[in-house]
């Protein structure tokens, strides 16, 4: 027993020995010894197991998410995509859809004929767009509402309800000189009878000096239930200008921003001292609004179809007749003045400068004097100051032809000076002011005298002119320069 003990005490002390003399094996070593040490060493930790998923494994479960859920799906990679784009799916977001306007049906119900095959034959996505197309509410009906005509303005009535129903809004893109953008939706908008005014109070803008491209779009978004950098939506572009430091107009100022102008409508805050940019402001005639903010694409402007004029069996000796013009002058905290004319004419002797005239409003007849009903100012507005410009306000004017058809519509911002002679006249007394606008397809003329007993302006004359060239083309006219 003894001898036994002792010999078990010399094996486990040898064996002892050699382990300590016997070198430390590697993790890689003992994981080719272990195959479940192996395997589990082996596989990567970052390593998608839902890739190595079966497609119908991944449909199944991609059927429990919701609308916005799926969308974003999409964005994970190429195969993600393919699979959130299955056109089952999103047809029975756009069934739903569908039944909730026609409820009590059921939405089995909502199914327009097509059977399974038939859903999954149509182009890829195709079901996703109808879907966000109808949860939009972008549809064909806004068409028929546009032809409902505004007896006052001549335009169609419910511009304003359209564009609120449709959720449109709009966004402007800055590039500077190294192409650059900086894009930046409204913070502020208002309507009036016949444009509407967008206003932009804040956005990491260039300076003004820098800047090369200023592009406007109207943009549409599926009210969908993710984030709003991933939301679905439509981008169409209403105006693209080409910018340098000569384009733009002095409007007017106050003791921190100067109001410089330049083509349709663009209208730029820039603070007095830094040349940076405060605010943008564009004023967007309803003419053809509601088209060319949804029916454009993000880098085609829509086009409408070519006019042709009806024809006129009138002795072009005899000039224009039977026109007709709405004009409002309007700040963005309301209207300051409006009015509508008919029965406009230019004889041919009127003719004069490559324009033809049409007199709206005469300085000797003062039964067609207009009051105005608020001061010439225009309010502006950045996150942090606000303030007013006076001598300035916005001009919005429509001009028909004798099918009560615009052919001339401007929306922009207008400034009033002080007459640079004395005039005298027996017939008005007061300090008299002008308030020009010129492009190339016309110009306007307005005289505003201060009744002081009144404590008001009055628009004392108001002179239209068209361009020839815009006049023989739209009509088939080929009327002489004089």
């Amino acid at each position: 027993m003894w001898w036994s003990l002792r010999e078990k005490r010399r094996r486990k002390m040898s064996s002892t020995h050699l382990h300590s003399q016997r070198p430390k094996r590697t993790m890689a070593q003992k994981s080719m010894k272990n195959p479940r040490s192996r395997s589990r060493f082996s596989v990567k930790t970052s390593e998608n197991y839902i890739e190595r998923m079966p497609p119908e494994v991944i449909l199944k479960i991609l059927s429990y998410l919701d609308a916005g859920s799926l969308f974003c799906f999409g964005f994970v990679n190429k195969r993600f995509q393919e699979l959130a784009n299955n056109n089952a799916m999103w047809y029975r977001f756009y069934a739903g859809q569908q039944a909730k306007k026609k409820n009590p049906r059921l939405i089995d119900e909502v199914t327009d004929g097509l059977s399974v095959v038939g859903i999954q034959e149509r182009p890829e996505g195709y079901w996703r767009k109808q879907f966000f197309k109808e949860l939009a509410g972008y549809n064909a009906n806004w068409k028929k509402k546009l032809k409902a005509i505004h007896l006052y303005t001549g335009l169609p009535s419910q511009t304003a309800q359209i564009l609120r129903s449709l959720r449109v809004r709009w966004a402007v893109t800055l590039t500077d000189g190294k192409g650059r953008e900086s894009t930046s939706e409204q913070t502020h908008v208002h309507f009036t009878d016949a444009a509407v005014t967008v206003s932009w109070s804040a956005g990491d803008w260039p300076f003004i000096d820098q800047l090369t491209v200023l592009k406007l779009h109207g943009v549409v978004r599926v009210p969908l239930q993710c984030p709003d950098e991933y939301k679905p939506g439509w981008k169409s572009l209403l105006t693209k200008v080409k910018l340098n430091k000569d384009v733009w107009k002095l409007c007017g100022s106050d003791r921190l921003v100067k109001l410089l102008y330049t083509e349709q409508g663009i209208t730029v805050g820039v603070w007095q001292e830094q040349r940076e940019i405060a605010f943008i402001m564009v004023n967007l005639h309803y003419h053809q609004l509601v088209e060319r903010s949804l029916l454009g694409s993000c880098v085609v402007q829509y086009q409408p179809a070519e006019h042709t004029a009806a024809f006129d069996d009138v002795d072009p000796e005899y000039g224009l007749h039977g026109y007709a013009a709405h004009i409002e002058l309007h700040s963005t905290a309301g209207s300051i003045a409006s009015g509508r004319f008919s029965q406009l004419f230019c004889t041919k002797d009127q003719i004069s400068d490559g324009h033809l005239q049409l007199k709206v409003i005469s300085k000797s007849n003062r039964s067609q004097h207009a009051p105005l009903c608020g001061s010439i100012s225009l309010p502006w507005r950045t996150d942090a100051l606000q303030g007013q410009i006076e001598g300035c306000c916005m001009l919005t004017l429509t001009v028909f032809d004798e099918a009560q058809i615009p052919f001339w519509c401007v929306s922009a911002p207008v400034a009033m000076t002080t007459s640079e002679q004395a005039e005298v006249s027996y017939d008005c007394t007061g300090e008299s002011f002008f308030v020009r606008y010129e492009d190339a397809e016309g110009k306007v003329e307005i005289e505003l005298r201060w009744m002081e007993d009144h404590k008001q302006y009055f628009m004392v004359s108001l002179i239209i002119f068209l361009s020839i060239s815009k006049v023989n083309k739209h009509f088939g006219r080929d009327y002489l320069p004089q």
